[in-house]
């Protein structure tokens, strides 16, 4: 079983005849997953045989006129971590709030992983981690600036904040797998900066393959997955996630007498009033008699690039 996460910005018409076809087609191979459409791109992750995806992957490259072969990250499971196949419209296939931000016609220069390094070294470089704070908090290059966003929406806001004497300096962006440096980058571009620059295939790409010497990522990598965060090796971390507010909570956190499982964290629960806590311990006592009838599946969400 393959479990692939993937995404490219290009323009796409007829979207309602595309995701109607596209959903065919997957269900069709067998597939599994959540696709998301819009008219700037695609963004998804499905799973299936490595022969199911490809197929999909290669009607996707003739479908949209693509010159480069469609790719994406590829990880092998046990068994699907979904339970169906999803493929949805969007206004947007990563939410900036900003649609007439186009990266397929302007975005960041690219930087190799092993390049990387030396962007890190420039002290002239004004290094942006494009994540929310709660990923942040995870891990992170060093003296990277945290823009304190809680969604990708916020990142525009952030960006307008940046005083205008700064935008001579080169800016180095990254994220957990590329895509919302991609649009971030496009956007600082359009804000006025005129070197900016990218980190190809996120920190995941980094960290796959730099070695241990010059690797300089401090902490973990918050995923959106069912490992919460990997460390420098992409095995699976030391944190877990709150199922109130989605962060990732340490040790510390767990031990904490704020929280309780699936109901609340030391993060979330002032945000907690009762009738929300009584639907969530609701929750809880479904997803555990759901563990004990052997669905492994509850509750899996989308992983995000």
């Amino acid at each position: 079983m393959k479990v692939v996460s993937f995404y490219r910005f290009v323009d796409i018409g007829n979207l309602e005849e595309l995701c109607a076809d596209l959903k065919a087609r997957c269900e069709q191979q067998r597939l599994l997953g959540t696709i998301l459409l819009a008219s700037e791109g695609i963004n998804g992750t499905i799973a299936g045989t490595a022969r199911a995806v490809q197929t999909i992957f290669d009607w996707l490259q003739q479908r949209l006129c693509l010159d480069e072969p469609f790719a994406g990250r590829w990880t092998d499971a046990a068994e699907a971590p979904f339970r169906r196949m999803r493929v949805r419209v969007k206004n947007e296939i990563v939410t900036l709030g900003r649609p007439d931000i186009r990266p397929q016609h302007r975005t960041g220069k690219h930087v190799d992983p092993h390049a990387w390094n030396r962007l890190l070294d420039d002290p002239e470089t004004l290094l942006i981690d494009t994540r929310n704070h709660y990923e942040i908090e995870v891990g992170s290059f060093p003296r990277a600036v945290d823009p304190g966003t809680d969604s990708f929406r916020q990142f525009a806001d952030f960006a307008a904040a940046i005083p205008e004497e700064q935008k001579h300096r080169p800016v180095a962006m990254f994220c957990t797998g590329g895509i919302r440096c991609e649009k971030a980058s496009a956007l600082m571009l359009e804000s006025g900066f005129r070197d900016v620059y990218q980190l190809q295939g996120g920190i995941l790409n980094y960290l796959e393959q730099v070695e241990e010497g010059s690797n300089r990522w401090n902490g973990e990598c918050f995923v959106f997955d069912s490992r919460v965060a990997v460390d420098r090796d992409l095995a699976e971390g030391g944190y877990v996630q709150c199922h109130a507010c989605r962060r990732p909570l340490s040790s510390q956190d767990l031990a904490s007498p704020d929280y309780r499982e699936g109901v609340s964290c030391p993060r979330c629960i002032h945000e907690l009033d009762e009738d929300r806590a009584a639907r969530l311990e609701e929750r809880r006592r479904q997803v555990a008699l759901a563990r004990q009838r052997g669905d492994k599946h509850i509750g899996t969400k989308l992983p995000r690039t």
